[in-house]
C-alpha cells in the first residue's frame, strides 16, 4: 500500500509539471516564439521525468502498465482541470463531469478482480 500513495504522490506532482509544460506558455509565453516556448517547456519537463520514471517504476512492483495507466489519466484530469479553471482562467465545464464519469468507468474495468 505504501508503494501505490508513494507512486500516487508523486503522478500528481509530476503532472503539475507537465501540466505547466504542456500548457503555461500559452498564456505566459503567447508573444514570444514558439521555439523560446518548447525550450522553457522542455526545461519544465524535465522536472517531471524526473517524478514520473520513478513513480511508475515503484508503481510497477505492485500495479500492471494498465492500472498505472489508467491512474495516470485520472490524475491528469484531476490535475487540469483546476489549472484549466484557475491558470487559464477558463470556463468549468459539464463536459469535465461526463470525462470524470468516463475515467471512474476505465478505473473499475482495470481495477476489477479477474
Amino acid at each position: 500500500m505504501r508503494e501505490i500513495g508513494l507512486t500516487i504522490g508523486m503522478l500528481i506532482l509530476s503532472n503539475v509539471f507537465m501540466t505547466f509544460a504542456w500548457y503555461a506558455h500559452l498564456k505566459a509565453l503567447g508573444h514570444k516564439p514558439w521555439m523560446i516556448a518548447a525550450l522553457i517547456s522542455w526545461g519544465i519537463a524535465f522536472f517531471e521525468y524526473m517524478l514520473q520514471v520513478p513513480a511508475n517504476r515503484i508503481g510497477y512492483t505492485v500495479l500492471s502498465v494498465a492500472q498505472l495507466k489508467i491512474l495516470q489519466e485520472v490524475i491528469t484530469l484531476t490535475v487540469f482541470i483546476p489549472f484549466a479553471m484557475l491558470y487559464l482562467k477558463e470556463p468549468l465545464k459539464l463536459d469535465y463531469l461526463w470525462a470524470a464519469l468516463c475515467m471512474v468507468a476505465a478505473v473499475y474495468f482495470i481495477f476489477r478482480a479477474q
